[in-house]
């Protein structure tokens, strides 16, 4: 009888765990204007959802041929405008259909769980309390201590603290940024058609399998890992 190895499922947050894309595009039209900058717009905000903030508001700003310090400037005030939100009565980031079910499906397959976002930590610890989800995950990477996705730093970092084998761990996103870091990484990577990438982006940046709900996951993962569940 051979034991079951160790796996890993790490989730990107937002995109994929939250929908938060009114909020973020709000917040960075709001820093671009304090700073005499074309707002960007929800349709191009998509396409960096996920980048932590300076290489998502270089991106954004591009053409303008902004400069380091307005690059700073801006960052920060996106993150007053995001923190400003928060705090309002109406604020509303919420999970996609399905998180609890599957979280609870990983938890009862004695798989391990985390999270590998362009969030700051002080913005995944309160999506993760206002959604109950606080001690859920066993590893959390954010931005604060690695560079953007999809370099795989926060991917290795995760595999290091739990433990576990690249290939017996999985990415699941709704970019190519998380596919691609997931590839980086030598880790199976799943994308999710529900987030701010199309399907045909994330299946061109290598994604093992594109899922439409959450429910679909661990019946992906035994397939590509090959897992027999009546014999397991």
């Amino acid at each position: 009888m051979t034991t079951d190895p160790l796996r890993l499922v790490i989730f990107d947050c937002d995109g994929t765990l939250v929908d938060s894309q009114h909020a973020i595009a709000h917040c960075m039209d709001h820093a671009f204007a304090q700073h005499g900058l074309d707002c960007p717009g929800l349709e191009n905000t998509r396409t960096i959802i996920g980048l932590s903030l300076p290489e998502a508001i270089t991106k954004l700003a591009s053409p303008a041929r902004v400069d380091e310090d307005i690059i700073a400037a801006v960052t920060a005030a996106y993150k007053t405008a995001f923190f400003t939100l928060r705090q309002t009565p109406d604020f509303h980031e919420p999970l996609f259909p399905g998180v609890h079910e599957v979280l609870m499906e990983i938890d009862g397959r004695k798989w391990l769980s985390g999270v590998a976002t362009g969030k700051a930590r002080r913005g995944l610890d309160a999506v993760l309390a206002r959604n109950e989800l606080e001690g859920r995950f066993v590893t959390l990477q954010t931005c604060d201590n690695h560079p953007s996705k999809p370099n795989p730093a926060m991917l290795m970092a995760a595999l290091e603290e739990t433990g576990v084998d690249a290939p017996n761990a999985v990415i699941v996103g709704d970019t190519s940024y998380d596919i691609e870091m997931g590839r980086a990484a030598g880790m199976i990577a799943i994308g999710v058609d529900w987030g701010y990438h199309d399907v045909d982006t994330l299946h061109k940046s290598g994604a093992h399998a594109v899922i439409s709900h959450f429910d679909e996951l661990t019946a992906a993962l035994d397939t590509i890992w090959e897992i027999d569940r009546d014999a397991a």
